[in-house]
């Protein structure tokens, strides 16, 4: 671990599902010197003390983050550009701004405006929870999760080095990666699932035609392949708006297996189908 990392105030603006767990894991395992929280209601900051997921909270942005040696932003990812536009001359110098946001590109661009006193960082922890807010947080949400990095060029090792540090302190594994190349896989293996999962319940929601008996039927099946649908729609709506190329490359392609299957289908074609089938089959076997 950086040896400074202990010594640290760490700032978290957004104290959801992901900054309060991060808040979470660093105050109970004592990572660091103080954490901040900074959040839009009182009410979220008096929950975060109450719970003792933070040292000190407010809702002033500048008071939260003048004296923080690692600024994490954990909103949604419009709210992150928004935030990057202003903060800079908010900060002391040598202080390092984090990102945990789905989209990685648009971030790393705002953030090479940063002042040249601010050493920036992009990140994105690959976890979370269908569930937003700061009383789902969890310690635990980190560990031994992913936890993609993506520095930009002016990004200095001793910076990179102090958010490495953060990452191993909540117990997740660190991955350097190039934003494009985050936000090409994500949309992949994140993204285009959900997208999936809302197209399959409108679906079933048009075919069931009013008859309520659909729901009773559906089962572990159905549920766990349109959970993700119940996910936090703000949040997903920033991701779809600031990685659409990626996504719409997704879905196209996603369209185009689907038109497979059905043209095997129409064709009677199961030799066709049970190729396309196992090749998934094989896949999923060999990843999890």
């Amino acid at each position: 671990m950086e040896p400074g990392f202990a010594d640290a105030q760490v700032t978290i603006v957004g104290l959801g599902l992901m900054g309060g767990s991060l808040a979470a894991a660093l105050t109970s395992r004592r990572a660091c010197r103080r954490v901040v929280g900074v959040a839009r209601r009182p009410l979220t900051l008096r929950t975060a003390l109450d719970l003792r997921l933070i040292h000190e909270g407010t809702t002033d942005l500048q008071e939260g983050v003048r004296q923080a040696d690692l600024v994490i932003l954990a909103t949604p990812v419009r709210d992150i550009l928004a935030k990057l536009e202003i903060i800079g001359p908010m900060l002391k110098p040598g202080s390092i701004v984090l990102d945990v946001g789905s989209t990685k590109k648009a971030i790393c661009e705002a953030m090479a405006a940063l002042p040249e006193h601010v050493q920036p960082v992009g990140g994105h922890p690959m976890c979370g929870k269908e569930s937003s807010g700061l009383t789902m947080a969890e310690p635990d949400l980190y560990q031994d999760k992913v936890f993609v990095l993506t520095p930009l060029p002016r990004t200095q090792p001793a910076a990179l080095r102090m958010v490495q540090s953060m990452v191993e302190a909540v117990g997740a594994r660190a991955l350097l990666l190039d934003p494009e190349r985050h936000d090409r896989l994500v949309a992949a293996i994140s993204h285009l699932p959900y997208m999936l999962a809302v197209s399959l319940v409108n679906a079933a929601e048009s075919l069931a035609d009013g008859d309520d008996l659909m729901w009773q039927l559906a089962a572990s099946g159905f549920r766990d392949t349109s959970r993700v649908a119940a996910g936090d729609i703000r949040m997903m709506t920033d991701i779809l708006m600031t990685n659409r190329p990626a996504i719409l490359d997704a879905l196209h392609e996603a369209k185009m297996q689907l038109s497979r299957l059905a043209d095997r289908l129409e064709r009677n074609d199961l030799e066709g189908l049970t190729e396309a089938m196992q090749a998934a089959r094989n896949k999923r076997s060999e990843m999890f």
